[in-house]
C-alpha cells in the first residue's frame, strides 16, 4: 500500500476532530440538531484552517441516517459513501479550474434533479473567489432561492473578491488562524499514533512555523521526520531541515549590530550562508524575534503572549535594556522591507550584507530614521565623557596651520581699479549665477565714493534681489578673482520720480572720472 500524506491521513471526520474553531463548529452542530439548515454557506479563512474539512463533514452530517449529537455517525450507508467520494450527493467544485459561466450552467441544470438518496445534494465550491464576473452572475439566482433539497458551501481564502450579491446570500464563517499551543496538543496525539520520536522543542517550533495552518503542521512534520526516519527528531535536526535558525543566532546578530562591529556581522552571515540557511527566512525570523523584544519592553507580564522558553525571555529581558524602542522599531521596519524585497532578489546576500551594513554605519545612509540614529551616537559618546573632535575642513585647518583655508587679506581698489571694472564688468559678472546675471543685464553703473561701485536698478524688486548680501558677496568675490582688489558694492533703486534713462547723467560722470566711453548693454 502506498504512503499517504499525514494531512490526508489524519484529516478530520467528524466535529469532534475539528480543532481550533470551536464557535464554527457548535454553531453548524447546533443548526443540524434543530434542523435549521441554512441553503448557503460561506466558509473565510487562510489556507489550512479547516474550511474544506468542515464542509465535508457538515455534508456527511446532514445526510446522516444516524447523527450523534449533530455529528455524522461514520458509519451508516451514507457517510462510508461521502468519505470515500463515491456519493452523488456531494459535489466538490475547484473554481480555480472551473470559472466560467458554462460550469456554473451546469449546477443550475443539476439543482433541478432531486438527489436520488438521503436528503440534501450539498454542493461545495473551493477557491469561489476564483469565479468570473459572469459565473458569479449566473450562481445569484440560483444561490438566492435554491431548492430546498440543495446546500452551497462557498468556500475562499480571499473574501474581500467575493461581490456583495453573494456575500448578502450566505451565512459567513471566518476561520481563524489556529494557536500554537493547539497545533502542538494536535501533533503531540498524531506523534503517538504513528509512534515517532520528536523533541517537545521540535513540535513547537514546527507548530509555530506552521503560521496557524494545521495542514502546514502536518506537512511539515512530515517533511522533517521523512529526512530522519528511524532516529529522534530533535529542534536542531528541524532547523536544518526547514533551513531556519536558532534564536541564539538572532541574539548573537543583534548585540553585533547594537556595537556596530560590521567584521563580526558579515561572519555571521557567512556563517549561516556555509550552513544552507534560507536568508528570507532568517530576515522574517529575525523580525519575529526583534517584535519579542519590542513586546518585551512594553510590559513585565508577557510570558502569556510570547512563545519562548523561560531561558529565551530572560535574555530577550535583557537585551530589551540594551536598545531604545526607537532604534528598536526603526530596525523592525528595515526587516520588514527587507523580507519582502529578498523574495524577489536575485542576490539575496548582497542585499542582506548591505542593509546589515548599514546599520553599523549611520553615515552610511541619508534618510531622517538614520540621521536621529547618528546623533543618538553622538549624545552616547558625550554622556561617557568622550571628546567628539571637529571632522572635516576643520580639521584639516588646524594640521595646516592656523591661517590654512582663509583668504588672504586684498589691497583696496583705487579709482584707476574701479575704471578697470567698470570697463569688464560685463565679462566679470558673466560667470555669475543665473538669476543674478538676468538681472544685471537692466543694471546701470555709476561711481561711489571711494573703491565703491554703484549699481542703480530700475525696481525695487529687482534692487532687492540683486542687493542681497548673497548675490553682493558672489560679485565681490568675482571682482576679487578677476582684479586682484577689493571693490565694495553698493546696489540702489532709481530715484522716485525720476525715470531710469535719466541716469544716464551719472555714467556721463563716471565716464569724465575714468577717462573712457562705457557701453551699456540691454
Amino acid at each position: 500500500m502506498s504512503y499517504m500524506a499525514l494531512y490526508r491521513k489524519f484529516r478530520p471526520d467528524e466535529f469532534e476532530d475539528v480543532k481550533g474553531q470551536d464557535a464554527i463548529v457548535k454553531t453548524l452542530r447546533n443548526q443540524i440538531k434543530a434542523e435549521r439548515i441554512g441553503h448557503a454557506y460561506l466558509f473565510c479563512g487562510t489556507r489550512g484552517t479547516g474550511k474544506t474539512s468542515v464542509a465535508k463533514i457538515f455534508a456527511k452530517a446532514v445526510n446522516c441516517e444516524h447523527p450523534t449529537d449533530g455529528s455524522p455517525c461514520g458509519e451508516c450507508a451514507m457517510c462510508r459513501a461521502i468519505a470515500s467520494g463515491a456519493s452523488m450527493n456531494v459535489i466538490e467544485i475547484d473554481a480555480a479550474s472551473n470559472n466560467g459561466v458554462d460550469n456554473i450552467r451546469e449546477i443550475r441544470e443539476e439543482v433541478a434533479y432531486r438527489p436520488t438518496e438521503g436528503r440534501y445534494k450539498v454542493y461545495i465550491i473551493d477557491e469561489v473567489h476564483m469565479l468570473s464576473i459572469g459565473a458569479f452572475n449566473a450562481l445569484l439566482k440560483t444561490l438566492e432561492e435554491p431548492p430546498e433539497y440543495v446546500i452551497f458551501i462557498l468556500a475562499t481564502t480571499e473574501a474581500h473578491k467575493i461581490p456583495i450579491t453573494i456575500l448578502s446570500r450566505c451565512q459567513r464563517y471566518d476561520f481563524k488562524r489556529i494557536t500554537i499551543e493547539t497545533i502542538s496538543e494536535r501533533l503531540k496525539e498524531l506523534i503517538g499514533k504513528e509512534q515517532l520520536d520528536v523533541e517537545e522543542k521540535a513540535v513547537r517550533y514546527i507548530a509555530k512555523m506552521a503560521d496557524g495552518s494545521m495542514r502546514d503542521s502536518l506537512s511539515l512534520l512530515d517533511q522533517c521526520a521523512a529526512f530522519y526516519i528511524g532516529e529522534r527528531l530533535t529542534y536542531d535536526h528541524v532547523l536544518e531541515v526547514l533551513g531556519a535558525v536558532d534564536t541564539e543566532v538572532f541574539s548573537r546578530l543583534l548585540r553585533q549590530l547594537l556595537s556596530m562591529d560590521v567584521h563580526r556581522v558579515i561572519e555571521t552571515v557567512e556563517e549561516l550562508v556555509m550552513q544552507g540557511r534560507e536568508l528570507s527566512q532568517m530576515a522574517a525570523d529575525f523580525t519575529w524575534y526583534l517584535r519579542n523584544l519590542l513586546l518585551v519592553q512594553g510590559s513585565d507580564h508577557m510570558e502569556d503572549i510570547l512563545d519562548v522558553s523561560t531561558e529565551n525571555l530572560a535574555q530577550l529581558k535583557e537585551e530589551a535594556q540594551m536598545i531604545d524602542s526607537d532604534t528598536l522599531i526603526r530596525y523592525i521596519r528595515i526587516f520588514s522591507e527587507l523580507t519582502s524585497q529578498l523574495k524577489y532578489a536575485t542576490q539575496k546576500r548582497v542585499l542582506l550584507e548591505v542593509t546589515l551594513i548599514k546599520l553599523c554605519r549611520p553615515a552610511m545612509d541619508t534618510n531622517q530614521d538614520a540621521l536621529l540614529e547618528r546623533i543618538r551616537a553622538v549624545e552616547k559618546q558625550l554622556e561617557a565623557g568622550i571628546t567628539i573632535q571637529p571632522e572635516s575642513v576643520y580639521a584639516d585647518q588646524e594640521e595646516a596651520g592656523p591661517t590654512a583655508g582663509m583668504k588672504p587679506e586684498l589691497p583696496k581698489a583705487l579709482d584707476e581699479d574701479v575704471k578697470a571694472v567698470a570697463k569688464d564688468f560685463r565679462a566679470i559678472v558673466n560667470d555669475a549665477s543665473p538669476m543674478l546675471k538676468i538681472y544685471l543685464k537692466k543694471a546701470r553703473l555709476s561711481a561711489g565714493e571711494g573703491n565703491r561701485l554703484l549699481i542703480v536698478m530700475p525696481d525695487e524688486m529687482s534692487a532687492g534681489v540683486v542687493g542681497t548680501a548673497e548675490h553682493k558677496m558672489e560679485m565681490e568675490d568675482l571682482i576679487q578673482d578677476k582684479v586682484g582688489k577689493q571693490v565694495e558694492i553698493e546696489v540702489r533703486q532709481i530715484e522716485e520720480g525720476r525715470r531710469f534713462e535719466d541716469h544716464f547723467v551719472d555714467i556721463e560722470n563716471l565716464e569724465n572720472l575714468i577717462h573712457m566711453e562705457i557701453t551699456v548693454e540691454d
